[in-house]
């Protein structure tokens, strides 16, 4: 018999086999004795989360196939709870939101972000007194790319001479993906935003249909809405937590949520072992280079990449924000981001918070054999962006969850 230790708390799979011993409800093991001349079929055991396993022999329990009815009215549940309630419901009792003017230096906004464990900032146009934008990441990814190609080092004195605007008018239009007006001038596109009191539905979607990771809360009051103030920063990571709790007691009106994550189209997947959404799934070794795990994240516009040893098993992962950690003690004016690798970027960013380590909130794991609405437990969690899905015991790389795949999987969209 066995249990699982996940995140500070002892679990057992109820996929497979358990039953109730002296220590509560444990799975149990089913040794298979095999014939002469014969070899067993066996499966290895799975779990979920940062947990190690001993390899033992298991008897497989086979998964009730979900049906399209099924399918349809976890989906017409859902959402016509995120119609109904609005983004009101998100906002704390009390919080901040950090917001930057568009005049501060880039090299400034650098060191706010990675002081302040921020992803990204709305920015501030004082002379046209509204919110027009957000910096993020990717800005900076995008920032220390260029600056690589036209220089030989990225010195601190290339980004004191940016401002924000500077950039956003300038060198971040000729990086991303811009729509064009009818005679082919790029224009920017507009702030991305919502009301506190729009539908969840809504913002949900507004997330997934411009591809980003938050949506300003704005309040705006006086004529043509003149006055602005920013509430929160609303995720889908935000949503979620408000569909697990208000579900949490009757999941089983949500048939789909029972379904593992293995027999769905959600995902995406190491070819061969799930069903893949249509993108490339990359992974890169330690070893490689900072400057291609920084074009890779961009040219596949993925918001993160495992970092697997030469049998695939997960070691880490690099995100888009890690790309902060370079502002300690002013790391970008002194590195070739060819000349760097992942592991000592990695370790750049651990070493200035050292509990987010492989056993810590960076690497958050899943099985196949996990059900949706555990996943979508642990994808509510505060920071949690993905779930890297593993083998069990050999940690080997399978696939990977994001918010986005779950939104877009419940919503049908």
């Amino acid at each position: 018999m066995y249990k699982f230790y996940v995140d500070g708390e002892w679990r057992h799979d109820e996929n497979q086999p358990h039953v109730s011993g002296n220590y509560g409800v444990v799975n149990c093991v089913y040794i298979a004795v095999p014939q002469p001349d014969m070899v067993p079929n066996t499966i290895g055991p799975e779990t979920s989360g940062n947990m190690e396993v001993d390899d033992v022999v298991m008897r497989p329990e086979g998964f009730a196939q979900y049906s399209e009815a099924d399918l349809q009215l976890s989906r017409d549940r859902i959402s016509s709870f995120l119609s109904t309630h609005t983004v009101y419901e998100l906002l704390p009792d009390s919080g901040k939101v950090t917001a930057l003017d568009v005049n501060l230096a880039v090299k400034q906004a650098f060191h706010v972000l990675y002081e302040q464990g921020l992803p990204m900032v709305p920015l501030w146009d004082d002379f046209k007194g509204r919110f027009v934008g957000v910096l993020s990441a990717l800005d900076f990814i995008l920032i220390l790319r260029e600056l690589g190609t036209n220089g030989s080092n990225l010195t601190e004195e290339e980004l004191e001479t940016h401002t924000i605007s500077a950039w956003k008018v300038g060198k971040l239009q000729l990086n991303l993906k811009r729509q064009m007006d009818g005679n082919g001038r790029p224009y920017p596109r507009p702030l991305v935003q919502a009301g506190p009191y729009d539908s969840l539905k809504e913002v949900a979607l507004k997330i997934l249909q411009n591809k980003v990771a938050t949506v300003p809360i704005i309040h705006s009051t006086g004529p043509a809405g003149s006055c602005q103030e920013i509430l929160y920063l609303a995720s889908l990571s935000d949503i979620l937590k408000c569909i697990c709790r208000h579900f949490k007691h009757s999941s089983s009106s949500l048939p789909i949520l029972q379904q593992p994550v293995s027999s769905i189209q959600l995902g995406t997947w190491v070819p061969r072992i799930g069903e893949a959404n249509g993108r490339s799934f990359a992974m890169l070794r330690p070893s490689a280079s900072l400057g291609s795990a920084l074009a890779l994240l961009v040219q596949a516009d993925v918001s993160s990449i495992p970092i697997v040893d030469d049998n695939d098993s997960l070691l880490d992962i690099y995100s888009r924000s890690d790309i902060t950690a370079l502002a300690k003690d002013k790391a970008y004016a002194q590195i070739h981001l060819d000349e760097m690798n992942i592991h000592q970027a990695l370790q750049l960013g651990q070493d200035a918070n050292p509990s987010l380590g492989f056993n810590g909130q960076r690497c958050q794991m899943c099985l196949r054999s996990d059900p949706l609405h555990k996943v979508m437990e642990r994808l509510a969690n505060p920071g949690v962006r993905r779930l890297v899905i593993v083998e069990a015991g050999s940690k080997r790389v399978e696939g990977i969850i994001s918010l986005s795949d779950v939104f877009r999987f419940l919503l049908g969209v």
